[in-house]
């Protein structure tokens, strides 16, 4: 990160206050991210009752995580089933034309 344009945000997760700096154009991002947790802890706690909320935390962030990883698997997969039907667009033209 370029030190000279990063701007100190707060956010807040589980009660905590944490002063963080972030390019200006990551600011959203960031919130976001902290509302999602935020959402997801909520989640935790309707589901599983009265627990500490670092139970929460860590449960948020290990389905968040688990969201992540299947979303970057579906991208991986779906990535090679387009170099699939590339390599097979390829195969094709080269047959065609090579038959001109």
């Amino acid at each position: 990160m370029e030190h000279g344009r990063e701007k100190d945000i707060k956010i807040i997760i589980a009660d905590r206050t944490y002063r963080i700096k972030v390019l200006p154009e990551d600011e959203e991002r960031v919130n976001l991210a902290a509302k999602i947790i935020k959402h997801r802890m909520r989640e935790m706690q309707d589901m599983y009752g009265a627990k500490d909320k670092y139970d929460y935390l860590a449960m948020a962030a290990l389905t968040i995580c688990v969201d992540l990883l299947e979303k970057q698997e579906q991208i991986e997969k779906d990535n090679q089933e387009t170099g699939n039907k590339l390599t097979q667009l390829d195969e094709i033209l080269a047959d065609f034309i090579s038959k001109q």
